[in-house]
């Protein structure tokens, strides 16, 4: 058995330790050091965004919205400021983004699959009734996957 004041064990946690610490410096400093991309904005476009009168669009089909607007009125799309912070109004956005998973094209990347799955598995955790839900969810995002295409960059 190894005593909890055993030398080995401290130099190797230290060299762990300080092999982390340098890990995540070299980290920061590639973070720190990696290339901006520049402004795609020339500075009058800039002010045309920014001006109080600019109206705001909607995300998803660019239509122009009013200022107190939830909801674009062309696709329903939940487009409000504090939409996801809204108890009520959140359920919209989340079902937008379940339909999405399964009868729209999305972008096909491991980290969207990756939360599409566990939203299916936080909907299936609670009931019997929300266990059937995600499975079906989950039969229709495979199928809608294999249909899927990544969509080419622009």
């Amino acid at each position: 058995m190894i005593a909890a004041s055993d030398p080995n064990m401290l130099i190797a946690k230290l060299a762990a330790g300080g092999l982390l610490i340098g890990l995540f410096w070299r980290l920061l400093v590639w973070v720190r050091e990696a290339p901006t991309k520049p402004d795609p904005w020339d500075v009058e476009t800039d002010k045309k965004l920014s001006a109080e009168e600019t109206p705001q669009a909607c995300d998803h089909c660019s239509t122009p919205l009013s200022p107190v607007a939830w909801f674009c009125p062309h696709c329903g799309s939940a487009v409000g400021p504090y939409n996801n912070l809204m108890p009520y109004v959140m359920i919209f956005s989340e079902g937008e983004v379940f339909r999405n998973g399964v009868s729209q094209r999305f972008r096909n990347r491991p980290l969207i699959v990756i939360g599409f799955i566990l939203m299916t598995i936080s909907v299936g955790i609670n009931t019997i009734f929300g266990l059937v839900l995600g499975v079906i969810y989950a039969v229709l995002l495979v199928k809608n996957l294999r249909g899927a295409k990544t969509p080419e960059p622009n």
